[in-house]
């Protein structure tokens, strides 16, 4: 066991609060870094410590020696890196540690392994687990991948080996769309991750997005926490997620969480992590990939398991066993999360920016709001577009549904578009209700959404309290506790 005093969170808004919230439960100080951007945002303030990094030609937030110097004139113990950014950087990983500090995640040469799309598939069929049918792209002549392709079987998928977000994928329905959809892929996996490793896989019709979340210690531990369904989309990234899964009974759960297990002990992993699988209709799944970090979706499963993922991951990574084991785990009730963002949805959800001139959560029982934002502050351009994880929980689905659509009423947000009309539309969709969806769900109703969906919803309290709200801002929230400590250099540190 090594105790951790002292923690420098990697990141931005909303995770970086929501770990620092979980830090302050376990008393351990907290350290954040930020950019020029980010001088008034709301994680910057909530932090015992702040740290400003430049802008050196690179963003700031993947700036690995900057981090590193930080948590050096800070003296912490541990870093921890959220998601997004470096979280998914074995380098980072590995140069964190041989710096003598902790890393709260898993090794280096795991993040590694499990980050490369076909090493970690090589890992799941040594570990039995069933895969996606599919080869890796050589230098084969158009004719002989045409021949692979047929003994698969059209549609197939050509998708890039490292990364994520879709970047990289494209779909091929016949032989004329081989050589330029596979070029394609390889320009924007090359220009996304300096890696122009691609595949090709079969395309699983109406599928399901499934994963299960997992925690492993360094004492041999291992448990999985259920599932969660994600399969509500846009652009191969996910807007809704929900668990339990409606399409799970407890025996394919059962396989599906023993497949995660085994996977998660064939690289040898410590810390929290997530195995995505795919389902097609017929309730087959496949290994998909792992993510070897803190998913977005975690509160989801928190609701249902009673489970801090945050502080599990704190206390892993100190050295201490699992507090729970697989029998003494059980699902309890159901929560659903909408992923706020400044997007808008009539307009094929791309992004918006502005100044949030009304930002006020819901409140009420069964629902929680992990937000990095407040009323006055700008929508930055430069980062994600997420706002906020709006998350709902209930005894039954239904009751979980209904309060996610209560919950939407009452989220006053106005300055930016965003995506609340849209949740609102998808609770009260038929098939979302009766758990009968796909991957598909948004690219089927796209003229529906941006035809206007839900206006009728915008009530004239929402309109009144908009005007109000322009007639009484003043500028963002300031805290009169924090006084400026001079830092080493270019920084500023902050201490309360």
């Amino acid at each position: 066991m090594k105790k951790i005093n002292k923690i420098l969170i990697a990141n931005r808004g909303e995770i970086a609060v929501r770990i620092m919230r979980a830090a302050k439960e376990l008393q351990i100080s907290t350290v954040t870094v930020y950019s020029e951007v980010d001088r008034s945002a709301y994680h910057v303030r909530f932090a015992d410590e702040i740290f400003y990094i430049q802008n050196k030609g690179i963003e700031p937030y993947l700036d690995i020696d900057q981090v590193l110097d930080v948590a050096k004139d800070a003296r912490v113990d541990a870093i921890h890196p959220g998601y997004g950014f470096l979280s998914e950087n074995p380098l980072f990983a590995r140069k964190v540690v041989e710096a003598g500090f902790i890393f709260i995640g898993p090794s280096s040469q795991t993040i590694d392994v499990m980050g490369n799309k076909l090493k970690a598939k090589e890992i799941a069929i040594e570990a039995g687990i069933p895969v996606i049918p599919g080869f890796r792209i050589g230098n084969e002549k158009d004719s002989d991948l045409i021949t692979k392709i047929e003994e698969i079987g059209y549609p197939v998928l050509v998708k890039a080996s490292s990364g994520g977000g879709g970047k990289g994928m494209h779909i091929i329905r016949s032989a004329e769309e081989i050589h330029e959809q596979i070029s394609l892929s390889i320009r924007e996996a090359k220009a996304a991750f300096g890696d122009d490793t691609v595949f090709i896989e079969k395309l699983i019709l109406k599928p399901r997005h499934i994963e299960f979340q997992i925690l492993a210690d360094h004492h041999g531990n291992c448990v999985h926490l259920f599932e969660r369904e994600c399969t509500i989309q846009r652009r191969h990234q996910k807007v809704v997620e929900e668990a339990p899964s409606t399409v799970l009974d407890e025996n394919l759960r059962r396989k599906m969480g023993k497949a995660a297990i085994d996977l998660a002990r064939a690289c040898n992993y410590a810390n929290a992590g997530t195995i995505e699988f795919i389902m097609d209709k017929n309730r087959n799944f496949y290994f998909l990939e792992m993510n070897t970090r803190l998913q977005v979706e975690h509160p989801v499963t928190e609701f249902i398991t009673g489970i801090d993922m945050v502080k599990q991951q704190i206390m892993i990574a100190q050295g201490a066993p699992l507090q729970v084991d697989q029998n003494n785990i059980s699902i309890r009730g159901h929560a659903m999360e909408l992923r706020v963002y400044a997007e808008d949805p009539h307009n094929s959800f791309l992004p918006d920016v502005g100044k949030l001139n009304t930002y006020k959560p819901p409140k009420g029982p069964g629902v929680r709001v992990d937000d990095g934002c407040e009323e006055g502050m700008d929508v930055p351009v430069e980062y994600d577009p997420l706002l906020a994880k709006l998350v709902t929980y209930g005894e039954t689905r239904t009751e979980a549904r209904l309060r996610m659509i209560r919950a939407i009423d009452e989220y006053e947000i106005s300055g930016v578009k965003n995506t609340l009309d849209f949740g609102k539309f998808v609770m009260k969709d038929a098939d979302f209700c009766s758990g009968d969806f796909d991957t598909n769900f948004i690219d089927q109703r796209l003229e529906e959404i941006e035809n206007g969906m839900n206006k009728s919803d915008i009530s004239e309290s929402m309109v009144a309290a908009v005007i109000s709200s322009e007639i009484m801002n003043n500028s963002v929230f300031k805290n009169p506790n924090h006084k400026i400590v001079k830092g080493s250099g270019w920084r500023n540190r902050m201490k309360k």
